[in-house]
């Protein structure tokens, strides 16, 4: 175990924080991850989507950056200031009971000094996790991005699970035994750099999850969707996080489009039949202040 993880896990445990219940929130969060009973994350990207997913019994709530984005009239991918993804961190914290991690893409800055800010300032918004992804980094840039999250956490002496994502098989570069090689190789640069967790979108059938569970040492999150394994078979396969990523906005925005569409061609409103009802949508806002 890296020096960085091993202080922060002694963090919750006794180190002088800005926060003791976030820690506490934050060593609940950590064990929710287990092949066990794999954490089930179905992304949100404002309040309302959020107070959503707890009440459909989520133990944890994620952001997408994509739903975020899209929500803010912005495109995915690094697009995002910093400022306005801390205010949808901070809404969504205050509006629920469950732990928050935030996706922060590459940190939202081309600094260290900049990453360490941003991962403050999502600290002090009461989130206890982030995803942080190396895209078309070199993976010894994306460690010291790691190194430079983890140490911002240290100083602020809160406990912080640092999910790093890698995008090798979104890339598509090489065979597939290649791909498998270089994740599960930066898996362990980056574990070493800080991360408590690897994040592998792409990687979706069994033997290739299997085959990445075996040789990263942390917990694996994969990225799921229609078609794919079940949580369970997930588990059994070693996986310890699942991810709906940005399907979730995106199915959403989609039951929009269809409406207008139908809307403004037929004339006709199914596409909205099957929409929560007002009275239990109202009433969830009811009870968040």
């Amino acid at each position: 175990m890296s020096d960085f993880r091993q202080i922060s896990k002694v963090a919750a445990g006794g180190m002088d924080s800005m926060n003791p219940e976030q820690n506490r929130t934050a060593a609940h969060f950590r064990s929710l991850h287990t092949s066990q009973k794999p954490l089930a994350l179905s992304n949100a990207w404002d309040v309302a989507s959020a107070v959503i997913t707890e009440a459909a019994g989520a133990p944890a709530v994620a952001t997408t950056s994509a739903g975020v984005a899209w929500s803010l009239g912005l495109p995915d991918g690094d697009r995002l200031e910093r400022e306005r993804v801390v205010a949808v961190v901070a809404s969504i914290v205050n509006a629920v009971k469950v732990p928050v991690t935030a996706d922060i893409e590459g940190g939202y800055s081309e600094t260290l000094e900049g990453i360490a800010r941003t991962v403050a300032d999502i600290l002090e918004a009461g989130a206890v996790g982030i995803n942080m992804e190396d895209g078309s980094r070199d993976p010894l840039d994306f460690c010291a991005r790691i190194s430079a999250a983890r140490a911002a956490a240290l100083k602020a002496g809160q406990d912080l699970f640092i999910n790093a994502r890698t995008d090798v098989f979104l890339a598509g570069f090489g065979t597939l035994e290649q791909q498998i090689a270089e994740v599960v190789a930066r898996a362990e640069k980056y574990v070493e750099a800080g991360a408590d967790g690897i994040f592998v979108p792409g990687a979706s059938d069994a033997d290739t999850v299997a085959a990445l569970t075996a040789g990263i040492s942390v917990p694996v999150n994969v990225m799921v969707g229609a078609g794919s394994l079940s949580v369970s078979e997930l588990g059994r396969l070693g996986v310890s996080r699942v991810s709906l990523g940005s399907s979730i906005a995106q199915a959403a925005y989609a039951v929009a489009h269809r409406a207008a569409e139908e809307l403004n061609t037929e004339g006709t409103y199914k596409a909205v039949s099957e929409a929560i009802d007002y009275g239990t949508l109202n009433g969830l806002f009811a009870t968040t202040h």
